[in-house]
């Protein structure tokens, strides 16, 4: 996933736009992923349903906080540490979407920088 450098030109659109592809894949599998660690976690540790464990994960990841109260302490502790990785995954996850975009438009305005001539 490597990107153009300052010296190069800017990325067609149709090659930006397979990139933002591969980069929304990336960050859609990082999303599955966090999204199973915590729905198996919850169930195991909180020992809720299925469905309340894949509902309590969502929520965690994307920041609302908690739908139930933990009792054990096995689970609290799970839920600890989950709802401090989901903090981190969430930043992570949306800067891996956003990288390409953010990048093509610093680097159109770089280059219509270098493109002047003083």
């Amino acid at each position: 996933m490597k990107l153009e450098n300052r010296r190069q030109q800017v990325t067609p659109l149709p090659k930006f736009l397979f990139r933002l592809g591969r980069y929304a894949i990336f960050a859609l599998g990082l999303i599955v992923f966090s999204v199973l660690l915590g729905t198996i976690g919850y169930h195991q540790f909180g020992e809720i349903s299925w469905l309340d464990s894949f509902h309590m994960a969502c929520m965690i990841l994307t920041g609302m906080g908690p739908v139930m109260t933990m009792t054990t302490p096995a689970a609290k502790l799970f839920s600890s540490f989950y709802a401090l990785y989901s903090g981190v995954a969430f930043l992570s996850i949306t800067a891996v979407f956003f990288a390409p975009i953010i990048h093509r438009l610093l680097h159109i305005l770089h280059v219509e920088q270098d493109d002047r001539q003083y």
